[in-house]
């Protein structure tokens, strides 16, 4: 009967968490969803094992498929559903909050075997005082808000900035000024696997300006500059690289437009999924920066209040010197998505979703994926 009464205590301490609670001055809120994915895939050169990361979500470079393997599969999964737990305090004017949320992408230590368990992982972690944030989450490169509304779980994914890191932010009104987590990420000259390096004492800087116009309609401008920095073994370089990025958000009546363009020398990891490296080294051991580009577009219509549809096309190109970088690098990444989702209530979502990706290197290797996703999801 006491473990039977301590169940019943804990359950009713979860449930007003997970609602609404307050604590003195300190209000605490539990969020999150449950999301169910089915996926249709045909890869054109032979689907990636299973557990491979292209089999939970697109990223541009893992589908040039493995020769040998059958070309279409399917997969069921639930591990984009996650949670997150809010605590907001007033400190006689001053604003503290704390927030840290989970979810299931991208480990391995799982299987489809016998049980699907798979580890959480930490997505942010963060504490806010007024204007200042301490903590990971979004670069201050990247704007989610202007991210389509896909049920592939980046969506546009060469066609953004995306990176979740440590960080310390500044805000002021639309301003933003960030230094934070460097990583550096480069081609061995000749070709090879990727060089990773977290050498060096500079951290990533980031400047960005948020604003609305008259009409509704929100943009943001960043700008990056890092130090790309490798000190191992005989290899030690260091060079300077800049990026700018440029998102927005439009109103077209009960519809919107989402856009994004990028550009930049040694963007590397910040764009498209880290598919191509920041730079590469010369003959004589020094890096050198890869320019690259890329964009979105998406355009939201509203059927009615409960069905609506996206229509996403996206893209991405690295300007390798081939002298340096070889033949077998990523060179080009394109993807377009249409789907039509609809919300019988507010907090519940279904829908169907068709995507097409094509990648290419240097060499003009080529991989193409065709996929249709099925989803259910259930907002906390």
């Amino acid at each position: 009967m006491k473990h039977a009464n301590l169940s019943l205590v804990a359950a009713a301490t979860i449930l007003a968490v997970s609602v609404n609670a307050h604590a003195g001055e300190t209000e605490f809120k539990f969020g999150g969803y449950v999301k169910t994915d089915v996926m249709f895939s045909d890869y054109s050169n032979g689907a990636p094992d299973s557990g491979n990361l292209s089999r939970q979500f697109y990223v541009p470079g893992t589908i040039y498929g493995v020769e040998g393997n059958g070309e279409q599969v399917v997969d069921f999964q639930a591990r984009e559903s996650r949670f997150n737990f809010k605590t907001s305090t007033d400190l006689g004017g001053h604003k503290l909050t704390g927030f840290i949320e989970l979810d299931f992408f991208t480990h391995s230590d799982g299987n489809e075997r016998v049980s699907n368990s798979y580890s959480p992982r930490i997505r942010h972690a963060f504490v806010s005082f007024d204007n200042w944030t301490v903590g990971q989450t979004w670069s201050t490169f990247q704007n989610p808000g202007a991210l389509p509304e896909n049920l592939d779980f980046v969506g546009a994914a060469e066609g953004t900035p995306f990176a979740r890191q440590a960080q310390v932010r500044y805000t002021n009104g639309g301003f933003q000024f960030a230094v934070e987590n460097p990583e550096t990420t480069v081609t061995p000259y000749g070709g090879g696997s990727r060089i990773t390096s977290g050498s060096g004492m500079v951290p990533d800087f980031v400047a960005r300006y948020n604003f609305k116009t008259e009409g509704g309609a929100k943009f943001t401008v960043a700008g990056l500059a890092r130090q790309l920095n490798i000190e191992k073994g005989d290899i030690d370089t260091q060079e300077m690289a800049y990026g700018a990025s440029f998102t927005g958000v439009i109103p077209v009546g009960s519809d919107d437009i989402k856009l994004s363009a990028t550009v930049g020398d040694g963007l590397g990891r910040y764009m498209a999924l880290n598919y191509a490296n920041g730079g590469v080294l010369n003959e004589m051991g020094e890096i050198e920066t890869i320019s690259s580009y890329g964009g979105y577009a998406s355009y939201r219509h509203w059927w009615n209040d409960k069905w609506r549809s996206s229509f996403t096309v996206s893209g991405f190109k690295a300007d390798n010197d081939v002298t340096l970088t070889g033949g077998a690098v990523n060179e080009e990444s394109y993807s377009g998505y249409i789907n039509l989702l609809y919300s019988p209530v507010k907090p519940m979502t279904v829908g169907v979703e068709y995507m097409y990706a094509e990648n290419t290197k240097q060499n003009g290797d080529k991989g193409e994926l065709n996929r249709v996703i099925f989803s259910v999801k259930y907002v906390l």
